[in-house]
């Protein structure tokens, strides 16, 4: 086999892509459709909570149009972190839309189903044996982090997709991935190098970012040879570059020539990009250094509270000079005026548009005062009934605060909703993100066989 073709329709399962792309990517004979379903981006309320950041609707739309592609180009599907986060509700949600497309469809679908969540009584094991250890910026683990998470997931590298792939199915439905495995794994199991594979996967998992102008929403080809792989976006409006490609081999990585993953680091010391012409990039030289252990990254999330959260803004100029002031004299009304409540048992936080909302302490321009500001009140409390007590608190008094200078006997905040304070529900915070070293790659990513039938 001289070269091998993927088809990535969309950076993420559910955020679409043009029916044109997608068919222009299936009249070049892909091998197989490969797709990304999740990320730890949207934060850690998902995976704790077990829910998609995904709508149903859109996975739906997307995965039927892939699903129906495959099956009559007779190859195989792969999807990696179903549902978003990849735990087992993940996993049955997304298998429960599979099965939907099956019915409607009349299709009969092999799927080789692998799970990737792992009990907290197999981890609370290996945290004793001395099995666990950090992935910075994160710290020590503590075994109250592991017996206050909600769920706990692995990323599975290449060994279980190929596992799966070896039963010739359909569909590979897999909980939480290594982004490129999904990718990689079909073109290792056909005996190209590895460091090539993962390397391509890890543009193609975010499919058309990769080009110029940049999407999310649409889709990329990859055709890996023994020596190369070539990009190519598959819109004529867009283009794959040297610089879009090379600048998307950054992406997510603190080392600009090291990626590490399940059981290895991705070496791009002599990694070369070239442009074929105005559309293709040829990429050559990436490296796979297998690492002395094999670990596989933890993700747990625990609940930490509930949130209820006001949108305000403000325009006055006396206001807006001595906002940190008055945002440290709200605090203590509202630590004076709720005294009995214990401090540890809700936060208050306030995040100002214009001032420093996105990058906080960390904002650079600390002389420019903007004419208006947008103020969002966000408390997290122990129950919901706190969190919208507190938030109702805090809101008022900043409304009606009397701050020096003030000459307006109104309100000092104009609101964009009615009911001003809106109760967000739960709010989990990563608790375990940290590296496990295993014996076995395939130890903890058990793979079901079954087929999905759309009539009986």
């Amino acid at each position: 086999m001289q070269e091998i073709k993927v088809l990535s329709p969309t950076a993420i399962l559910g955020y679409g892509f043009p029916v044109e792309s997608f068919q222009n990517g299936l009249a070049q004979h892909p091998d197989f459709i490969a797709v990304d379903a999740g990320s730890t981006d949207p934060g850690p309320y998902y995976l704790g909570a077990g829910v998609s950041f995904t709508d149903r609707e859109a996975v739906k739309r997307d995965l039927k149009l892939i699903l129906k592609a495959g099956k009559e180009l007779g190859i195989p599907v792969l999807i990696g972190s179903a549902g978003g986060s990849g735990a087992n509700e993940h996993l049955a949600w997304n298998e429960e839309i599979v099965k939907e497309i099956a019915q409607e469809e009349n299709l009969n679908i092999k799927t080789a189903i692998i799970t990737a969540e792992i009990p907290k009584t197999e981890i609370l094991k290996k945290y004793e044996e001395g099995k666990i250890k950090p992935l910075p910026p994160a710290g020590e683990i503590l075994r109250e982090d592991i017996e206050n998470t909600s769920r706990i997931v692995a990323q599975m590298g290449i060994e279980p997709i190929i596992d799966a792939l070896n039963n010739d199915v359909d569909l590979v439905l897999a909980g939480r991935a290594f982004d490129p495995t999904v990718f990689a794994a079909p073109c290792i199991k056909a005996g190209f190098p590895q460091g090539l594979a993962l390397h391509m996967g890890k543009i193609l998992e975010c499919a058309s970012i990769a080009a110029t102008p940049g999407s999310g929403s649409d889709c990329m080809l990859g055709t890996l040879r023994h020596d190369c792989f070539i990009l190519e976006a598959l819109n004529p409006n867009r283009r794959c570059t040297v610089t879009s490609i090379a600048a998307h081999t950054l992406y997510e990585k603190n080392n600009p020539y090291k990626l590490h993953g399940p059981g290895g680091i991705i070496d791009l010391e002599q990694t070369q990009f070239t442009q074929l012409d105005d559309r293709r990039v040829k990429v050559t030289g990436s490296q796979f250094i297998p690492s002395p252990e094999y670990t596989i990254k933890l993700e747990g999330a625990k609940k930490t509270g509930y949130r209820t959260i006001s949108i305000a803004g403000t325009r006055d100029p006396i206001m807006i000079a001595q906002i940190d002031e008055i945002i440290s004299e709200i605090k203590n009304m509202v630590r004076h005026n709720f005294s009995h409540i214990k401090n540890d048992e809700y936060q208050i936080l306030f995040s100002i548009y214009g001032k420093n909302g996105v990058m906080g302490k960390l904002e650079p321009k600390k002389d420019i005062i903007p004419h208006e500001l947008g103020v969002i009140i966000e408390v997290v409390a122990k129950t919901q009934e706190m969190a919208n007590t507190i938030c109702s608190f805090t809101r008022s008094s900043m409304l009606h605060y009397g701050y020096p200078g003030r000459i307006a006997t109104a309100g000092n905040l104009a609101f964009r909703y009615s009911p001003s304070d809106i109760p967000a529900g739960e709010v989990y915070e990563f608790s375990i993100y940290h590296l496990l070293t295993v014996n076995d790659p395939k130890e903890y990513f058990p793979i079901t066989i079954k087929t999905i039938k759309g009539s009986e």
